[in-house]
């Protein structure tokens, strides 16, 4: 029960009677008598399932009290019935769409005519849930200075612990047409809630302050707590139902949204509508904003190598490119300084080319490397030599006109690398004997190219390098995005990922490249590591690790440190180096300095792993 004053007994069954009666089946003629018989309210229209029964229906006189404004983005205001039905499927609160800033104020009492729809943001084809809205309205400010109806407050008691129902097979996977048990699944919670003013305490934030000006906190501290404040995403059933999205109604320029660090807590009450969008799901839209008292979470610094330990490292360093302030590479170059105890052999994703995005055909990353290098040698760090293999123009995907690639950068004080008839873009790299011993065709060189799994996307580069006599193969890898793939709140339960797809081919690839290594010499060192854009738990990293061939290492730490990016609250593996059987005994380290801070040089965290050939 939301409210202490429920309807009568008679008049809310004269209503559910209307809606079984025709309302569902979206007859205008049982439309028209429930309105003569009783006016239409706010829960009327949100019904007990994620879809109005009123869809496409023009309604008449909803009343309902102003809860908060919206001036910016999709413009228009919440209204809230203060008088609740005896039905927690159903909210009390509605967004009436305005597409013009809004000439009414939170606390306004209203009335509203307008045509009932469901708004799906990002579109049909996203997954994403609908938002009930009113739209095309004609308003009627009844009063002023009215008490905002109380809000619902949101916590660790009353979110549920399991996430979501399963969808409809018969709907094609979809939640749309399933009545909501706010009081056992999260997702329904929050969607019975939807539109309607709610309330958190003080909460852990989970998700820092980004571009857009949104952070995200857990009302649940303790569920999958990551050892620095996050909440980890562990598997495709750990969706943490505590992470929330927060923002605020009113416009940065006029108010400055606040900066917070995971770890931080967002202090106090904040309150105002939930909505649902298409780059969080449910938002808690803050008419008042709590306050961030910072924590104290500070970037780390990994362990130097020991002299006879090889220190291998991935890093995505986000679409580097000559144009990019000289601050940047600044900073990225500190990292691999201070951060990550200068490694002798650093795989790196997302270097670009010598002018950047600017689409002319330019393939060459010459100008990027050399500028990348200085700065590390500037801030302290060694004179690393690169190799890498140019890709095609506009073949591997990514920013147009970027043309990105994976580089290695070594330490020739410390590593050696063997050049073997460097390949070209299309060229692919094979396995062969040298001296009784497993070697590479090209080095450096490409992984199958030529395999429709990379197309549009980055091929493996594979080099080989000698640490203290010894071999070690080491493959860099930035597989494809997970662009595409319906968010955890999608109506389908579970989402459709259909980026898994390409993704698992191109683990099959590699998986398929180091099996060739390994049937040369089982002994063989070989680390593949990169941007896998994928979960330790998922089916590429297992094709990945197909055979025993690789072992994700980052599963050598505890469920609480296994995490290099932070998505919507849930912090979560992306970068990984796998290692063969050979390589038994080493340290891992996930170097966090970049996921969990509003300030970042990259939205990656960059992995090291350290051993003794």
């Amino acid at each position: 029960m939301r409210s202490s004053h429920p309807r009568s007994a008679a008049v809310a069954a004269l209503v559910a009677t209307a809606l079984a009666t025709g309302l569902l089946a979206g007859s205008a003629d049982a439309a028209e008598g429930a309105v003569s018989a009783d006016p239409i309210r706010i829960h009327d229209i949100q019904g007990t399932t994620r879809i109005s029964p009123l869809n496409g229906k023009q309604v008449t006189d909803v009343e309902g009290i102003v809860t908060g404004v919206r001036t910016y983005g999709s413009r228009g205001f919440w209204i809230q019935d203060p008088d609740a039905d005896d039905n927690d499927a159903t909210s009390e609160g509605v967004f009436v769409f305005t597409n013009a800033v809004p000439t009414v104020a939170a606390g306004d009492a209203v009335k509203v005519s307008g045509t009932v729809g469901e708004y799906i943001p990002g579109g049909l084809t996203s997954g994403n849930q609908s938002v009930t809205q009113i739209s095309k309205p004609t308003v009627t400010v009844v009063s002023s200075g009215n008490a905002v109806p109380a809000a619902t407050a949101i916590n660790e008691y009353t979110v549920p612990a399991e996430y979501t129902p399963a969808g409809d097979p018969a709907a094609g996977g979809s939640v749309n047409g399933l009545t909501l048990e706010p009081s056992r699944f999260a997702l329904d919670y929050y969607e019975s809630l939807e539109g309607m003013n709610v309330k958190i305490g003080t909460s852990r934030v989970v998700g820092a302050t980004d571009p857009y000006s949104e952070l995200w906190v857990t009302v649940k501290g303790w569920e999958n707590t990551a050892k620095r404040g996050g909440t980890i995403y562990g598997s495709y059933e750990s969706q943490n139902t505590g992470r929330l999205q927060v923002q605020q109604l009113a416009p940065v320029a006029q108010q400055p949204f606040p900066v917070a660090n995971v770890g931080d807590k967002l202090t106090g009450t904040t309150e105002g509508p939930l909505d649902f969008n298409q780059f969080g799901g449910y938002t808690l839209v803050a008419r008042t904003l709590g306050t961030v008292k910072a924590g104290t979470l500070a970037p780390e610094k990994t362990k130097p190598q020991a002299e006879q330990e090889l220190a291998v490292a991935t890093y995505n360093v986000e679409n580097l490119d000559p144009t990019d302030p000289q601050e940047k590479f600044d900073a990225l170059a500190k990292a691999v300084v201070e951060n990550l105890a200068s490694p002798d052999v650093l795989a790196l994703e997302e270097i670009q080319d010598d002018n950047g995005a600017k689409n002319d055909g330019t393939v060459s990353a010459e100008q990027t490397l050399a500028k990348f290098t200085a700065a590390i040698t500037a801030a302290g760090g060694p004179a690393y030599q690169w190799r890498t293999v140019n890709p095609e123009d506009k073949k591997d995907g990514g920013e147009p006109g970027g043309n990105i690639r994976q580089v290695f950068l070594f330490n020739p004080a410390r590593v050696s690398f063997t050049e073997r008839a460097p390949g070209d873009a299309v060229t692919a790299t094979g396995v062969t004997k040298v001296n009784g011993k497993a070697a590479l065709t090209h080095s450096p060189g490409r992984v199958d190219p030529a395999n429709p799994a990379w197309a549009d996307s980055r091929k493996p580069l594979a080099g080989e390098f000698v640490f203290r006599g010894k071999t070690v193969f080491v493959i860099a890898n930035h597989f494809g995005s997970k662009g595409g793939d319906e968010g955890l709140t999608s109506h389908h339960q579970p989402p459709v990922r259909s980026s898994e797809a390409k993704r698992l081919q191109q683990a099959q690839a590699v998986n398929g490249f180091v099996k060739q290594i390994l049937a040369e010499d089982k002994n063989a060192n070989v680390l593949v590591l990169g941007d896998i854009n994928d979960f330790e738990f998922s089916a590429t990293t297992d094709a990945l690790a197909d055979g025993g061939a690789l072992y994700p290492a980052i599963k050598s730490l505890p469920k609480a440190e296994r995490y290099s990016y932070v998505y919507q609250g849930n912090a979560q593996v992306l970068d990984q180096i796998l290692t063969s059987p050979a390589i038994k005994k080493y340290t891992y380290d996930s170097v966090h300095i970049n996921a969990e801070f509003a300030a970042q040089n990259s939205d990656h965290d960059p992995q090291v792993l350290r051993f003794r050939p």
